[in-house]
Formats: C-alpha cells, sequence, structure tokens
C-alpha cells in the first residue's frame, strides 16, 4: 500500500511515533550497499541467519532496480533468501527502485518506520547497488555497511562513488581472490585519512559464502550501534536530521518531474523537443517558474 500510494496510507503513517526517532538502535536498522556482485545478498542472509539465532526478529528491506522503460522489477531478493521463508520471525520485503537515483526507492524510509512500529528488534535495508548514487541510504540506516570485492577497485575508485563518506563499517568480501589483501589496505588508509570524529570505520575481510570473517564484522555493525547510544548521539542525531531535510527534497523534486511531465504531455513543446527545434537546456529555462 505504501508502495502504490494507496488512499489514506500518508495520513496511517503521521500517527506513527517510530522508537528510533528519538533512540538509536531500536530498531537497529543497518544499510547494506556496494557495487553489483559483491554479495550483498549473501552478507544480508548470513545477517539474518546471526541474527535468528540470538532470538532476534529480523525485517529485510531489499530494494532492487526498475527496468527505466517499463517500470518493472524482478524482486528476485526473496528467491535469494528462501530458506528463511518459513520463518515467523523473518520477514522480507522487496521493492523496486522506481528510478531513485540514490539506490533506495521512495517507500523504503516509510517501510522502514512501519516495521520499527511493528517492534521488529533489526531492520536490514539492501540498496540497488548501482556503485556510485547509494548515499540516500544514509537517510535511513543508522549503520552503513559497505561491501566491497578486490573487484571494485582500490580506494580511490571508493572516494570517488562516495562510499567511504557513508560507511560506518567496511568489508572486502572474497577475500579469497587476488587483491583483497591491498584493497583492505586501501581502505585503511583512506580511513585513517577521514576527519570525521569519535568513529573510524573498520576494515573487514569475509568471504561471506563460507561465513569466514562474517563474525567480526557484525561485532563491528554491533560496536558501531553501541556508539550512536552513547558517544556518538550527537553524530547520529545530526545524520537523522539532515536525511529528513534530503528525504524531503528528494519528494519536492520528485513532485516537480511529476509536474513537468504532465505539463509536457500533448503540448508543442513536446514536438518541438522531439524535432530538436529547442535544446532542453533553453525550453527548461524558459519554464521554470519566476
Amino acid at each position: 500500500m505504501i508502495e502504490a500510494r494507496a488512499p489514506g496510507v500518508s495520513e496511517a503513517l503521521d500517527t506513527l511515533v517510530p522508537r528510533r526517532l528519538h533512540t538509536p538502535g531500536a530498531p537497529h536498522v543497518i544499510g547494506i550497499t556496494g557495487p553489483p556482485g559483491a554479495g550483498k545478498s549473501t552478507f544480508v542472509d548470513r545477517l539474518v541467519q546471526h541474527a535468528r539465532a540470538a532470538g532476534e526478529r529480523v525485517a529485510v528491506v531489499a530494494v532492487d532496480p526498475s527496468s527505466p522503460w517499463s517500470g518493472g522489477a524482478i524482486l528476485g531478493d526473496r528467491i535469494r533468501m528462501e530458506r528463511h521463508a518459513e520463518d515467523p520471525g523473518v520477514y522480507v520485503r522487496s521493492l523496486a527502485s522506481r528510478g531513485h537515483l540514490g539506490g533506495l526507492s521512495r517507500a523504503a524510509g516509510q517501510t522502514v518506520d512501519v516495521l520499527d512500529a511493528v517492534g521488529f528488534d533489526r531492520v536490514l535495508v539492501e540498496t540497488v547497488g548501482v556503485g556510485q548514487g547509494e548515499l540516500a541510504v544514509m537517510e535511513v540506516a543508522d549503520t552503513v555497511l559497505v561491501v566491497l570485492t578486490p573487484e571494485s577497485g582500490d580506494s580511490v575508485q571508493t572516494m570517488k562513488a562516495g562510499l567511504l563518506e557513508i560507511a560506518d563499517v567496511f568489508c572486502v568480501n572474497k577475500a579469497d581472490r587476488p587483491g583483497a589483501d591491498h584493497l583492505r589496505r586501501d581502505l585503511e588508509q583512506a580511513v585513517h585519512l577521514d576527519d570525521r570524529a569519535g568513529w573510524h570505520a573498520p576494515v573487514h575481510t569475509s568471504v561471506a559464502l563460507e561465513d569466514r570473517g562474517v563474525d567480526e564484522t557484525l561485532a563491528s555493525l554491533e560496536a558501531h550501534r553501541a556508539w550512536c547510544v552513547g558517544e556518538g548521539r550527537p553524530g547520529w542525531e545530526a545524520r537523522r536530521a539532515e536525511g529528513r531535510v534530503r528525504i524531503y527534497l528528494d519528494l519536492m523534486a520528485e513532485a516537480a518531474r511529476e509536474q513537468a511531465r504532465r505539463a509536457l504531455a500533448g503540448s508543442d513543446l513536446l514536438d518541438d523537443l522531439r524535432a530538436g527545434r529547442v535544446r532542453p537546456e533553453h525550453a527548461s529555462a524558459r519554464s521554470r517558474p519566476t
């Protein structure tokens, strides 16, 4: 209903009082991001497994890329997590990105609020995995895990993608492949130069398919949650506050785009653009409100 923007949903959401609005870690919302093929879904599966072993109720919000033409998505994360399908303590919801460039769909944040209200102990949010442009995960997650592989490139590429700024924990997955140690050292050096006060993102290596290195990564995720509750509380509150501003701007931009699309449909300007009689830059400048 959230994703379909059903009537009354927005008003219903306004009545919710998410626990994490004022308290980090209740539930602990973990964002998992990184480039395609890094093993994010495998890591999510391991996180679910470990959380269930600790008696926690877990929800997974998995955002799949949408076709730019049809708007549809495969929503294959449910298939990859099939072994948890009959576990009443696990809920998996796939969402289509709907063309959102930040790696999350518009509905993801609202979905997390509902899962918070339901009472899940841990909410895992897996992004599209488009590489660059995954920064929106900061808007909803308390802790961001960036999963990379040796094929992801060096720390310079990571910084170009903006992942250094959003990562609270790094994990170099598929560490049995050549180049893993080199990437780990690069990341450690880059993190050392990060001037964020109080928390420097630890860098781990893992082979998630064999459950190697997962426990150490989970320990760092829990350490970051504890930091957010304690001395890092001001930073957590600042990130949540800035996230709300970014979500507002995203929603306004989405509304403006839809309004412009409706205004363009059937107009002479649409024909002029298609025929090349007017440049998009000039047309948009003339159409902007004064």
